[in-house]
């Protein structure tokens, strides 16, 4: 079994959290908007306590459900599969059963820390030139987009090996909403909005082609289906059902994997090549995390077929070359971030792929001392594009993949009262994946995420298609662990190549200036992907108020090419444990049903940006 062979525990040091609100959430709460302290000059969201358990999820009902389960004694891993169930089924845009997923799972009993690999996997008839000469929206909107799915399994595989619940138990919360309904946000409605604003006209749809979709989500009309609109999804529940009877096979084999093959194959735009065989033969990997030591701690993440844990690695790795202070704002912080980026990226872009398929220099991309030559690059003025380094280490001879992609994704942190922490990043790929519906779930596109070219230069592309093959990935779950070699912050975000610099953001918040989870996420963003430097102005209500133009003119005056946004579509879901004094001896700890106690406070961050909540007791 692959793990970190270093002993990982929750026993623990003074600490305390300080002047954070202390509050009692209990499952159905959400984060409220009250008046902050002076880091903010307007009402933001503050920071929430908890004295035992944690969930952070995008969407308020899957926090909630999540929530149940910890407090009935269930495990990170049970939680994980009821907020899964429910965000496919509440926030359908962003991930689902007919996606995939990355988890990072650390078990406090062992004090070990492992990875899930359940990224969607090409077909078998898969061949390099799949996507040549098609444009992205063509690409995306096909059959041919379909990745097998891994989040069904990855459900399985994790409860299996880390639960403490009956499986159908945690299943019904998402079965009990299917049927009675929901109401549908006013995120998704917007985003079903900007869909079929793109269609030719209301007959001749590209977005939303599958007639099953459309009449889910949109009106006769064209237009898309108001907030508020309760959504009963019977075929969602029916799907569950069939799970809770005979588990993940329920989805891999018989009637829903012969629909599920039937719909990719029959896409009413381009058909795709998904068989049967392909479901049946999927597989969830488990795979030894990858970790960075960053100012004395480890940051641990999902290596390959992500570039997550190595992209977030070298930044962090390059940036411990320099002294962060001050504020994260400040123009020379944001500077040295974004041109590790750069640097970060140019990697990312030439080395990485499915290690099953090609020679990725892990270890040597991580090399400190490769990583201090990267950061000696770095000057007072913006580097233009920078060129990948030669790590140390083998690698095969290939050609750069740069594209960056949509994303429809989602992230879940969670703590348990037994100490045990998952990370896990879920997504669909794009808004709504390929649109096309099978028995109440959307199917992926995460294919597309392949590069479009096998060869550049002569040279193969690392990520190019090959029958089998997992495509690279910027999914970025993170557990960072302390000196004494506890969890100490549980991160990750949605957001497609950016997650890479919004995961990096949060760590650095937290360890280099001190934030605490919600004010690390009501910080504007900013990163470069070896492109344009993106800032993010204020939010009202939702980020920290600052200058952006001033800190736009002073990057100016460095070189940067430049793109203020107005929002920079974040998903981070935060939790920082705080541990409590060992020499209390017990006195004061936390007990739960059965004994069980825990020596720590979780403080917990969501991202407003979208519909976060934090959940727990």
């Amino acid at each position: 079994m692959p793990t970190t062979t270093r002993n990982r525990n929750f026993r623990s040091p003074p600490a305390s959290p300080g002047g954070i609100r202390a509050t009692l959430v209990l499952c159905t709460t959400l984060v409220g908007l009250t008046a902050s302290t002076a880091v903010h000059a307007q009402a933001l969201a503050e920071a929430v306590v908890t004295q035992r358990e944690m969930i952070v999820t995008a969407n308020p009902l899957a926090s909630a459900a999540g929530a149940r389960i910890l407090q009935n004694g269930g495990t990170a891993a049970d939680a994980m599969v009821a907020a899964q169930a429910v965000l496919g089924l509440v926030e359908p845009q962003s991930s689902g059963l007919g996606g995939g997923a990355f988890v990072v799972y650390h078990d406090a009993a062992t004090g070990t820390t492992t990875t899930f690999d359940a990224r969607e996997k090409a077909p078998a008839a898969a061949t390099e030139d799949r996507f040549t000469g098609l444009s992205f929206a063509t690409a995306w909107q096909s059959g041919l987009s379909a990745g097998v799915p891994g989040t069904p399994r990855v459900m399985e595989v994790v409860h299996q090996r880390y639960g403490k619940l009956p499986w159908p138990r945690l299943l019904q919360p998402a079965i009990s909403l299917a049927e009675r309904g929901f109401a549908l946000t006013q995120r998704t409605a917007d985003q079903v909005a900007g869909l079929l604003a793109g269609n030719a006209s209301c007959s001749d749809r590209l977005f939303f082609r599958d007639p099953v979709a459309f009449a889910y989500f949109a009106n006769p009309d064209c237009t898309a289906k108001p907030a508020g609109t309760r959504m009963v999804n019977r075929d969602y529940a029916r799907t569950l059902k069939a799970m809770r009877r005979a588990g993940a096979d329920a989805f891999y084999f018989g009637p829903i994997a012969a629909d599920i093959a039937a719909a990719v194959q029959g896409d009413p735009a381009i058909p795709g090549d998904m068989t049967v065989d392909d479901l049946a033969a999927y597989r969830v990997i488990e795979r030894a995390p990858v970790c960075i030591e960053y100012r004395g701690r480890d940051v641990c993440g999902m290596g390959p077929p992500s570039s997550g844990a190595l992209a977030v690695g070298q930044i962090l790795g390059i940036l411990e070359n320099f002294t962060l202070d001050g504020d994260p704002l400040d123009d020379t912080n944001v500077h040295l971030f974004t041109q590790a980026g750069r640097l970060a990226f140019a990697d990312r872009g030439l080395y990485v792929g499915d290690t099953d398929f090609v020679t990725v220099p892990v270890e040597g991309m991580l090399d400190k001392d490769y990583l201090a030559e990267r950061a000696a690059l770095i000057s007072d003025l913006d580097m233009g594009s920078a060129t990948p380094g030669v790590p140390p280490g083998e690698f095969d001879p290939t050609a750069p993949d740069n594209t960056a992609k949509l994303s429809g994704t989602s992230h879940i942190s969670i703590v348990d009262r037994y100490g045990n922490a998952l990370s896990m990043t879920t997504t669909i790929e794009s808004s709504f994946g390929n649109g096309v519906m099978v028995r109440g779930f959307l199917l992926n596109n995460e294919l597309t995420d392949f590069a479009f070219n096998p060869v550049s230069g002569g040279l193969p592309v690392a990520n190019r298609v090959q029958p089998d093959k997992r495509p690279r990935s910027s999914m970025s779950p993170t557990i960072v662990f302390d000196e004494a070699d506890r969890v100490e912050l549980v991160t990750g975000s949605p957001g497609g190549s950016r997650i890479i610099g919004y995961t990096a953001q949060s760590i650095v918040n937290h360890i280099d200036f001190g934030l605490d989870p919600q004010q690390s996420i009501n910080t504007p963003h900013y990163q470069n992907r070896n492109g344009t430097t993106e800032i993010e102005r204020t939010i009202p209500g939702i980020t920290r108020e600052y200058d952006a133009d001033a800190l736009a003119d002073a990057l100016t005056a460095r070189g940067h090419p430049l793109a203020v946004r107005d929002e920079l579509q974040s998903g981070l879901s935060i939790i920082h444990v705080v541990h409590r004094d060992d020499d209390r001896r017990g006195r004061g700890r936390n007990r739960g049903p059965g004994g069980d106690r825990n020596d720590f406070v979780l403080i917990g961050g969501a991202d407003l940006r979208r519909d976060g909540t934090v959940a727990g007791r």
